[in-house]
């Protein structure tokens, strides 16, 4: 699949605000409504959009305590593990990493009480040899 600078343009214009109207997708990309509407149609049947998603408020995703979890598998262990943590509502992403750690989950909680169980049912998963936390402080920015 080729991907072309207006469709990486157009890209970056969902992530902003994926329910943005193809009219005003279309104004800011200086192409036609119709060309916008067959890009994004083309994208989606070509796999490069999966599908559109909710992205939190600034001032809800303030409010939750988030971490990243550094996990140490044991041997064959990365399939069972992953099942494991995609169970857990608060774990909103997993990693594959490269160096002294197999995986990092990104994990966020209403509170560090939240967040405390749910790093210690991460450390409870058949398969996991040890992790180590890291409490996220602030995001500097996030595209």
């Amino acid at each position: 699949m080729t991907i072309t600078t207006k469709d990486r343009q157009l890209l970056l214009l969902l992530a902003e605000n994926a329910r943005m109207p193809t009219a005003v997708l279309a104004r800011r990309l200086g192409l036609s409504r119709t060309t916008v509407q067959t890009r994004l149609e083309r994208l989606e049947r070509d796999g490069v959009i999966a599908g559109y998603g909710v992205r939190l408020s600034d001032s809800y995703a303030r409010g939750l305590v988030r971490a990243h979890v550094m996990i140490v598998l044991k041997a064959k262990a990365l399939s069972g593990v992953v099942h494991a943590l995609q169970a857990l509502a608060e774990v909103t992403s997993v990693h594959s990493v490269s160096g002294g750690f197999d995986l990092i989950a990104d994990v966020a909680a209403p509170s560090i009480s939240e967040l405390d169980r749910t790093i210690d049912m991460i450390g409870e998963v058949e398969g996991v040899e040890r992790t180590q936390s890291s409490i996220i402080l602030s995001t500097r920015f996030q595209r």
